[in-house]
């Protein structure tokens, strides 16, 4: 059996017709006052958790900026001890500064 053309326009019209009503009633109950209030309480939950968040990551930051500003202490630390410590070595001592700073920190733990 064939189809109808007549029917193929038919059913295409009455799915424009079905899109069209289904869109205006899916407009009305988006603008409704029930879809504005769970909006609203969708974003404000949003807005919160975005100040969580950044909270938490400002934490984070100031952390790692604690954490790297250490860790270059450290490295300057290093670097002026094993300095100290070639002029020593440069100079002939016979001890060097690099034990005496780790003897120094060991008893003070």
């Amino acid at each position: 059996m064939r189809n109808n053309p007549d029917d193929f326009k038919v059913k295409e019209l009455s799915l424009f017709a079905g899109g069209i009503l289904f869109g205006t009633a899916g407009i009305r109950l988006l603008a409704s006052k029930d879809a504005k209030k769970v909006y609203t309480n969708c974003v404000a939950a949003a807005l919160r958790a975005k100040e969580f968040v950044m909270k938490t990551v400002t934490k984070v930051q100031e952390n790692a900026e604690d954490v790297l500003a250490e860790a270059k202490q450290i490295n300057e630390d290093r670097a002026a001890a094993e300095a100290a410590c070639e002029q020593e070595d440069a100079c002939g001592g016979d001890t060097c500064v690099c034990e005496e700073n780790a003897s120094a920190k060991k008893e003070e733990a």
